[in-house]
Formats: C-alpha cells, structure tokens, sequence
C-alpha cells in the first residue's frame, strides 16, 4: 500500500489468533460478534457460519455463564464439521476467571480470550481474577485482547487520577482525564499481563469510546506509547447510517494514520436486519481506502434528472448482490478478482467515461436517450444490449470477462 498518498502503516508485535495472524506486517484483519444465545450451539454456530463466509476473518461469541462455556467446545465442532475454520474468541466478563477453572475445554476451544480490566473484578478481588485468567490464557498459550470499555472504566483508576488532576495548577478537562484512563489502563493492564509471564506477542489490545474525537485522541495516543496490535471500533456505534457513518468517520482518520490492525463495526442491527452487515461495512471501508480488497465494488451514479428511471439502481443492485453471491466461488477459482472495478451507469453526461474507467462497465440510456446500453471491458466498448434481458445479458457478460481475465491461465 506504499502508492496511498500519505499512508505509512505504523509498526506492531504480531500476533497469531488461530491460522490468522493480527499486526505486523499482516493484512488489517475484519472481525465480528455474533448476537445469539450461545447457549444454542445451533444457532451460534449457524450465525458464526454465515459471519466467515461474509468475510469475517475472526468471530467472538459471548461466554457469560457456565452453560455458555460448555457449549463452546460444540461450537467449535460444528463449525469444524461445517469446514469453517474461523477461529473463535470468547468474551468474558465479571466471571472469567471462574468459568474458564470450572469448563477448561472451553478456552481450550477458543483462539483468544477478551477481558475487560474494568469489570473483571471489583476492590481486593480485581487483581487476583485477573491474574487468574492471564495464568489461563498463559498456560494454555492463548493471546488475549486486553479491551478497555469507556463505559466500563475501572473506577478506582479514575478517581485516583480526578483526585491527581485536581491537584494540578491547570487541570486538564474530565473528558481529557477520562481518554488518559482510558489509555492508562489499558497499558498497566498489558504490563502486569507480562509480568504474569503472558508474552509480549500475545497480547492485543482496544480502547473503545462511542464518540469519534474520543476514539481518535485515545488511539492515537495508544499508538505513541506501545507497540501491541491494535483493535479499533467504535462502542455502541448505532443502527442504521448513524452507525455507519460515525464508525467510517473514526476509523477513516485512524487508519489513515497507519493505526489499527483489526477492526470491528458494532452496528445495532435493524430489527430482523442482517448481522453481516457489520461485516460488509468493515471490508467496505478498507477497500474504499485502498487498504485491502474483499469484493469487486459496483460503482453507479446517485441519479438526477436525466435519469427518472430506476432501472440502473435496480442494475447496480442486482449487480452487486450477484458479485457478493458469487465471491465464495470466485475467490477460488479467480485469484485477483477481488480488485475488479465494475459501474453501472445511468446516463450519457457520465455513463461512457465512468464505463471506459472501470474493468468493466455498462452506460444505461437516460431518459429521453435511445434505448440503448454500450457495455466497455478494458476501456473499449464491446458490445451494445437493448431489450428486456439487459441485466441477465450484462451478468453473462461479468461472467465470462472474469472467466476470461483472472482464470489460471490468463
């Protein structure tokens, strides 16, 4: 990536998480949550399922009870006997430490552990549940992420350091003073993890705040002052575009920066909505960056009025859900399709230019133009359709240009 303007990607530890590997020089890695009970192997396994062949390269399930923790060496079966071989994380909360003594099979199970310093235990008990459940992860080899929540900050840490910042001359802002303990915890907590004899390799860590200018100075000051892999996400981003555009804002500037080596989109689901769409939003913003490729990206135009029809939306549309149904395929039989640019154009001020631009593109007849759509390959045009079948007819053209392009022996 050393042709994006600017872009220089900042230095960390790798770390291995299952087969996939998370920092150094490795891809930004895309990673999901499912939202199902895990108590029902079945039904985790099937979102867990549907999460990996979106594109989601590491999955995390919640284990919060002890039925939970024994149903995660089932999961992990199933999805085995499904061939999915995304490795899973378990999220504990409160009660790690005793879940992971009392079902060993579960961390066993499990590709990396993540804990949140601030709930991990209260008072006299927080250091010696954490330090239990970093024996664990130590003992069975497994990294951990060490996830700061700002909703879940430990409290004694930040009294102690509103109490310090009370003291000062200029004191710094609450808000300043929350981003610091945000930061500060989360690197004690990655020291005392190596003291407990966990390896500096097998430690990642993530700072999450829900508002972007938070997100931004924690991270940035994160980055300065260790060298772990970082996971980057907004907490709570919302539903809909709000989540979406406040997740894009954030990480865009961060990522940019060099900074992140995994990412996750926490979108509220709409209700019955698609838990993959946190998925598609992630590698949509690494590959609208020009920092990794997932899926060739169906460039159209927003429309106006020399375009009252809605035939190229519904194109662009029925185009794009054609390229992400056939991508499990693609992807192995067509190494490289992934970068593959398609548009789908709706009149003849951009259509022809936007066409001839793209690996293969198609310009639809404005209104009150012929009824006529030139389709481009390689920047010349190669054939015009009419009629009724111009989507099918189109889709069997995409086929055999990436048949024709990116087959083993082109």
């Amino acid at each position: 990536m050393n042709d994006i303007p600017g872009y220089k990607r900042r230095s960390s530890v790798p770390v291995s998480v299952g087969h996939v590997t998370v920092g150094g020089d490795a891809p930004i890695v895309v990673q999901s949550m499912t939202n199902t009970d895990t108590v029902d192997e079945v039904r985790t396994a099937i979102q867990v399922a549907e999460l990996a062949k979106a594109g989601s390269e590491l999955v995390r399930i919640t284990v919060n009870n002890e039925e939970a923790a024994r149903a995660v060496p089932n999961i992990r079966q199933r999805l085995d006997d499904m061939g999915v071989d995304v490795p899973l994380i378990g999220d504990f909360h409160f009660n790690g430490h005793r879940l992971l003594r009392a079902v060993p099979e579960c961390g066993k199970a499990l590709a990396k552990l993540r804990i949140n310093p601030g709930n991990v235990g209260k008072g006299s008990r927080r250091d010696p549940q954490f330090a239990e459940v970093i024996e664990i992860a130590r003992d069975l080899d497994k990294p951990i992420r060490i996830g700061v929540n700002w909703g879940s900050l430990d409290q004694d840490l930040l009294a102690q350091l509103m109490d310090e910042n009370g003291r000062r001359e200029a004191p710094k802002s609450p808000e300043a003073v929350m981003r610091d303990a945000v930061v500060i915890s989360s690197l004690e907590s990655a020291e005392r993890a190596e003291a407990l004899g966990l390896g500096h390799d097998r430690i990642i860590i993530s700072c999450k705040t829900s508002k972007v200018q938070d997100l931004i100075s924690v991270y940035q000051d994160l980055a300065a002052r260790c060298d772990y892999p970082l996971h980057l996400g907004l907490t709570e981003a919302g539903m809909g575009s709000k989540g979406i555009v406040a997740s894009t804002a954030g990480l865009a500037v961060l990522l940019q920066q060099g900074i992140g080596d995994t990412i996750r989109i926490s979108l509220t689901p709409e209700p019955g909505g698609d838990r993959t769409q946190e998925v598609i939003v992630a590698q949509e913003i690494l590959q609208t960056m020009g920092l990794r490729n997932f899926t060739p990206l169906v460039a159209a135009c927003p429309g106006c009025g020399r375009t009252t029809s809605t035939f190229f939306q519904e194109l662009a549309d029925e185009i794009q859900a054609h390229v992400r149904e056939r991508m499990p395929q693609w992807r192995e039989q067509y190494p490289g399709v992934e970068s593959m640019n398609l548009a789908v154009m709706g009149c003849v001020v951009n259509g022809p230019g936007e066409s001839r631009m793209a690996d293969i593109g198609i310009s639809l007849p404005g209104t009150g133009e012929k009824p006529v759509a030139p389709v481009y390959e390689d920047g010349e045009k190669t054939v015009t359709l009419k009629g009724e079948r111009i989507a099918e007819d189109f889709k069997e053209i995409v086929e055999r240009y990436v048949e024709r392009r990116y087959g083993q022996s082109a």
